[in-house]
């Protein structure tokens, strides 16, 4: 049997196909409205890793496997971090406060399952095509790369969902509709976090999507996907199932949830909608695993989407306030080990190492040398399983935690904060005072040794 643990992960998200052309002095003007055209260009695969075509590389690994190595544990705030990018924004006549989505979206209820046709006939206009262009300079030469995702329509006029990854450092985007045309959008707001992102395009009478409830799907549910692989093979549908839900994905140290498919999913896809068989969306096609065992054994057919519910709450939030208004806990964190917890009898979890002033963790009465064993009814075994549940709920919002302290489980009931707006200089020092999983041996000032601190832990609570 091949060693599981030894599985060796790679993940991309579905940025864009790039297409470098480092000759061009100038980046093109895209037209404002017009037709799609295109050549099929020769690509060398080497890997069969998943992302928009191009895009920000994304390493993750499923929750469990290799886990003193890939968890991000002692974090400030305790946060869905929120790395908010509305660059194009700036640039644009187009206000914050002229953006508003529906109140509601529509649901297909055919009350039977359609065939794969009837989906694709169904909804295929709502699916867009995005490619974006980014210019840099190389030896004082300029440089343009262009890549190619997927998104799809949440409004007759014009609002469009898409990976972050898809879009970000992007100095200009374009959607084209399945019809042909093609316009110029804007970046209403994008979370990396989250890696989601609102678009927005000057149209009107377009055909959104129909939405489903990602909180009521089953394992082994028949889905399909349909984007845009290699960034020209336009609106390719693929087909698959429900292969396992509420998966841990860590992407570059964020965790998320997400929807395991085993729909086909390659670059180009990444942003593209995860329909049922009703026709509703039911997940943003994010990324895929592949790789292979120790044993040189293949990895294929683990495709990943974020939820709907998930995305659409980031969605809403990005056209209403430009952010992600993530709920705050206050604390800092470092995860115990599975044997550190073990040799010293306590239960696996995030311990609170420190407590912000102010916060709603110091108002609930959370101290330090908690151990955070559950949050909002669900266990949690370490941070990211923490920050995991943190991205499910709103500020304000109060929930039950439970802590493990002085040999007592204790419940408190929190009304969390809203996640405080970082700039970028204040988001890499926060970066720098975390510390991966595992290094419980990096003590608080004043404790000597992993004894002085425990003696501490169980005499002076």
């Amino acid at each position: 049997m091949d060693d599981y643990n030894s599985m060796n992960f790679s993940c991309e998200p579905m940025g864009g196909q790039q297409f470098p052309d480092s000759n061009s002095q100038e980046p093109k003007k895209p037209e404002k409205k017009g037709k799609i055209t295109g050549k099929l260009v020769a690509l060398l695969l080497a890997v069969a890793i998943v992302g928009s075509v191009g895009g920000s590389a994304l390493t993750a690994a499923i929750a469990g496997i290799h886990q003193d190595k890939n968890t991000e544990d002692a974090t400030e705030g305790v946060t869905g971090t929120t790395d908010v990018t509305q660059e194009s924004q700036d640039q644009a006549d187009y206000q914050l406060v002229n953006h508003e989505l529906p109140d509601t979206l529509p649901t297909n209820d055919t009350g039977k399952s359609l065939t794969e046709s009837e989906v694709y006939a169904l909804t295929v206009n709502s699916v867009v095509g995005i490619t974006t262009e980014a210019t840099t300079n190389v030896f004082g030469q300029q440089a343009v790369s262009a890549s190619a995702g997927t998104g799809f329509i949440l409004s007759e006029d014009g609002y469009i969902i898409t990976n972050q990854h898809v879009v970000e450092g992007a100095d200009t985007i374009k959607v084209a509709l399945y019809n042909g045309e093609s316009y110029d959008a804007e970046l209403v707001g994008g979370d990396s976090s989250y890696d989601i992102a609102v678009l927005k395009i000057e149209a009107e009478g377009l055909q959104p999507v129909s939405v489903g409830n990602s909180d009521d799907l089953q394992v082994g549910e028949s889905v399909v996907a349909i984007g845009n692989p290699l960034g020209e093979l336009t609106w390719t549908m693929t087909n698959g199932i429900i292969s396992a839900l509420n998966r841990e994905i860590n992407t570059d140290g964020n965790p998320q949830n997400m929807i395991q498919t085993n729909a086909a999913i390659n670059s180009g896809n990444s942003g593209g909608p995860l329909f049922d068989m009703d026709g509703n969306v039911i997940g943003v096609t994010s990324a895929k695993y592949s790789g292979s065992t120790s044993s040189g054994t293949s990895i294929e057919g683990l495709g990943f989407a974020i939820p709907i519910n998930d995305a659409l709450r980031v969605a809403y939030d990005l056209v209403e306030y430009g952010y992600v208004k993530g709920a705050y806990l206050g604390v800092s964190l470092r995860d115990l080990t599975t044997d550190t917890a073990s040799y010293y009898s306590l239960p696996v979890g995030p311990r609170v190492e420190e407590v912000t002033e102010g916060s709603c963790a110091e108002k609930a009465g959370v101290q330090v040398g908690d151990i955070i064993i559950s949050f909002n009814g669900m266990d949690v075994a370490n941070y990211s399983e923490l920050a995991n549940q943190l991205k499910k709920v709103n500020a304000g919002d109060t929930v039950e935690m439970v802590v493990y302290r002085s040999g007592e489980k204790v419940t408190l009931s929190v009304t969390l904060d809203e996640k405080p707006q970082t700039t970028e200089t204040d988001s890499q020092q926060s970066e720098t005072q975390q510390r991966p999983e595992g290094y419980i041996e990096e003590l608080p000032d004043g404790f000597g040794s992993m004894e002085d601190f425990f003696n501490y832990y169980y005499n002076n609570r």
